[in-house]
């Protein structure tokens, strides 16, 4: 049986998470190609949550449960939203990921990240089902019984402690 370690194994290594995820607020979250996009509760119902994403350098962005329908509260989810990537990847990564305008060292809270992106894009009415389906997708390997070694698909649910 073979052993598993860094040097042969197909993680990426990638720094530890800056400070521990909030999963109660972000449940799930992701760099995906072009955007960051993710799960986000709605703070007052426990039942609801909303489907977010934020495009990279466009900067369109949209919200919405994950039936679809509109939130009120978009500017707030986004915000949480970058919180939460921050201290996942770290400001650093998550501002080369998002290719906001402007110098990137100058960005140094999630609001003017948020607001910089924002300004230059537009909101943009998306299917929730393209992120909600993501999230479920990735929900089944919980309950999936533990391979021996790293689960590369899983690497997002990693929280400091």
């Amino acid at each position: 049986m073979a052993t598993y370690t860094p040097e042969n194994t197909a993680v990426v290594p990638h720094p530890e998470p800056s400070s521990a995820r909030d999963v109660d607020t972000v449940p799930f979250l992701e760099l995906a190609p072009g955007r960051l996009q993710g799960v986000v509760s709605s703070g007052s119902d426990v039942e609801r949550v909303y489907c977010a994403f934020l495009e990279a350098a466009g900067g369109g962005y949209g919200s919405s449960t994950n039936n679809n329908r509109p939130d009120a509260g978009t500017e707030k989810r986004l915000i949480w939203l970058v919180e939460e990537a921050i201290a996942q990847f770290g400001m650093e990564r998550v501002v080369r990921h998002l290719q906001p305008p402007g110098d990137p060292a100058s960005f140094d809270n999630p609001r003017d990240l948020v607001n910089a992106l924002v300004r230059r894009g537009g909101r943009k009415q998306e299917p929730a089902g393209n992120v909600f389906s993501r999230f479920l997708a990735y929900l089944r390997f919980v309950e999936l019984e533990s391979a021996p070694g790293p689960v590369p698909e899983m690497s997002w649910f990693v929280a400091g402690e």
